[in-house]
């Protein structure tokens, strides 16, 4: 079998290299770079938002379901699930104006302490964020006294949207398990 020189293969290769750049550049790639601007992106921002979430467990009007229960003799409730449509109103008091909701779910995750693993939009109903959500998703140790989780996303003018968002308890009834949280969210977005 003949061998082929360095300069045989090095024109091989330019020439692979060639055909793969013509052929993406003729739409057979699936993907592209674009400019910001074809979506309508302007200028990055800070914007801050203080909320309190409104967890209510128990009663007529409870806003979080379990779906899944906690596994025998936890102390921690490990492994129950909860469903959430929690309120999201401008001040602590439920019958403060509400300025969306939070949607999504709870799980108790660890087996040590109450952590639970938070996955949520918050979906804002009213003024200029009407239709838009952010979307958090972490860990939540609920009995540290300030829990810091990502903002992964969102929608509406909160496309590309990245942050953090700060939990601290307001209230919480041990009787009920109902709970008032306050969240200040920091979110970069277009």
């Amino acid at each position: 079998m003949a061998k082929l020189s360095e300069n045989t293969l090095a024109a091989h290769f330019i020439f692979t290299i060639f055909i793969v750049s013509a052929l993406a550049e003729n739409g057979s790639s699936f993907a592209r770079t674009m400019d910001k601007k074809v979506l309508g992106m302007k200028k990055e921002k800070l914007s801050h938002f203080r909320l309190y979430w409104h967890d209510i467990v128990g009663g007529e009007n409870a806003t979080a379901v379990p779906v899944v229960f906690p596994s025998r003799n936890s102390t921690t409730a490990f492994g129950m699930i909860s469903v959430i449509d929690d309120p999201l109103t401008m001040g602590p008091e439920l019958s403060s104006k509400m300025v969306g909701r939070a949607q999504g779910f709870y799980s108790a995750a660890s087996q040590q302490e109450v952590g639970l693993l938070m996955a949520m939009n918050f979906a804002f109903m009213e003024g200029k964020y009407n239709g838009s959500t952010i979307t958090i998703l972490g860990r939540n140790t609920v009995f540290s006294k300030v829990r810091e989780m990502p903002v992964i996303g969102g929608s509406g003018l909160f496309r590309f949207a990245r942050g953090y968002v700060e939990a601290r308890t307001h209230r919480f009834d041990p009787a009920t398990g109902d709970a008032v949280v306050q969240y200040d969210c920091y979110v970069m977005h277009y």
